[in-house]
């Protein structure tokens, strides 16, 4: 096992690993004491949360000092890289509107960063939060990694990593609605089909512009707007894009009522263009500030 530390004063802005990870933006980190999503705290005290990427497991906490990480790897550069620490946070919130409510959710949770989550994991985990609650998509990634991942032997347990698309697609919709994704099943063995077989892929989306790479997204089954954006936003690096989601939603009904344009396409830009050029930030930050129960 490798371990490192990333020192707070080399990273631009503020750090708050445990805002970053239980923010509902990604479903592939967990905590390896079982307790994600289950404890609330400044800067998640001494825990740690996992995650597997290509193979190698990554670990990471936060302490007064640093980011500190262990791996099967040496993983400093993918730490920084999965966890948005290269993100320059003086910048982006320089670069925010500034009205009280985005003030308010910068100030509630400021270090809260933006991950840049694999690709396929990050696909099928927003493919099965249509109407469920954040703790219950979680579970759904810890089900298909315990049954379709690969296992790895690490520091004396077994941990297993998100399936690859060949092992999904090769699932039958009865093998995943026993593992409670309901009418997701049939969405998650097609797209895995998708892109095992390269019918669409990732390379068909990353660097493309923003609402063309969103139209080639909803190209997989299962795959509208919103679940396109939130694959943008918290794995392709698309920082201007905007999940329309029930919370942000009824932040534009509240706060921002002009931006509701009637359509998707026109409520984002006027939203992104309100919230700035890195509107995705902001709308994170919004997201996790009203669904923790602020702004009421």
């Amino acid at each position: 096992m490798e371990r490192g530390a990333i020192p707070l004063d080399e990273i631009p802005g503020a750090v708050d690993l445990q805002s970053t990870i239980e923010s509902g933006q990604t479903y592939l980190w967990w905590r390896p004491d079982g307790a994600t999503y289950e404890t609330a705290g400044a800067y998640g005290g001494d825990a740690w949360y996992r995650t597997v990427v290509d193979g190698d497991v990554v670990e990471a906490r936060q302490t007064p000092d640093a980011v500190e990480w262990r791996s099967t790897t040496d993983a400093a550069p993918l730490v920084r890289e999965l966890l948005g620490l290269n993100d320059d946070l003086y910048a982006i919130r320089s670069a925010a509107s500034d009205d009280d409510l985005v003030a308010s959710a910068w100030d509630a949770y400021d270090g809260l960063r933006i991950v840049r989550d694999p690709f396929f994991g990050c696909l099928v985990s927003f493919i099965c939060s249509a109407q469920m609650r954040v703790e219950r998509i979680f579970a759904m990634q810890e089900a298909l990694r315990e049954t379709y991942g690969a296992p790895i032997a690490y520091d004396g347990e077994t941990v297993y990593s998100f399936p690859d698309p060949e092992a999904l697609a090769a699932a039958t919709e009865a093998d995943l609605r026993e593992l409670k994704l309901g009418y997701r099943a049939p969405y998650v063995q097609r797209t895995a089909e998708m892109v095992a077989s390269g019918e669409l892929t990732r390379q068909d989306v990353a660097g493309r512009a923003y609402e063309v790479a969103r139209d080639e997204l909803t190209g997989f089954v299962g795959v509208g707007d919103k679940v396109a954006d939130c694959v943008l936003l918290f794995s392709l690096g698309y920082l201007e894009a905007v999940p329309l989601d029930t919370w942000i939603r009824t932040a534009i009904e509240d706060y921002y009522p002009d931006c509701d344009q009637g359509n998707y396409a026109d409520t984002s830009r006027a939203i992104r263009e309100r919230l700035g050029p890195y509107a995705g930030y902001s709308q994170t930050y919004l997201f996790h500030y009203l669904r923790s129960g602020n702004g009421n």
